[in-house]
């Protein structure tokens, strides 16, 4: 068998073995930031395992990318506030730990999504996105 066969032969083994066991994992567009062989990725949740994380674990970061004014009217307890539009290289002071859990949502989950992409890009590999507050049905608090 010539050699452009087996090769074929082994992508397409390879495709259908790793390419299944992928679950949840959503795969975001590099925007030239990684070479362009390289997929930047982040893990969607339900706002159920959220709420679970956040009840029976430690050690995360509950991460609100509204603006401030949104986060002001009402955000879930313990969240802190760094709006999507305002995450580059310079949110690393504010998010030290590349490896931490971060949990990620806005109001609907467009924002949050576009914002996991972001952290992703910048080298943070426990990223857990879990769309919009809009229907959390979890506590809320407002800041006075």
């Amino acid at each position: 068998m010539k050699l452009w066969k087996r090769i074929v032969m082994v992508s397409v083994a390879a495709v259908a073995i790793f390419g299944c066991n992928r679950q949840n994992v959503i795969p975001q567009p590099n925007n030239d930031a990684k070479p362009a062989d390289e997929e930047v990725l982040y893990r969607q949740i339900s706002q159920d395992e959220a709420q679970r994380i956040m009840n029976e674990e430690t050690g995360y970061i509950i991460l609100d990318v509204r603006t401030q004014g949104e986060y002001n009217g009402g955000h879930i307890p313990g969240a802190i506030c760094i709006p999507n539009e305002t995450i580059d290289e310079h949110v690393l002071t504010q998010l030290p730990d590349r490896s931490q859990m971060i949990l990620v949502y806005c109001r609907s989950g467009r924002r949050s999504k576009q914002a996991a992409g972001k952290l992703a890009q910048l080298g943070y590999t426990n990223i857990l996105e879990f769309g919009g507050i809009m229907t959390w049905t979890g506590e809320i608090e407002k800041n006075k």
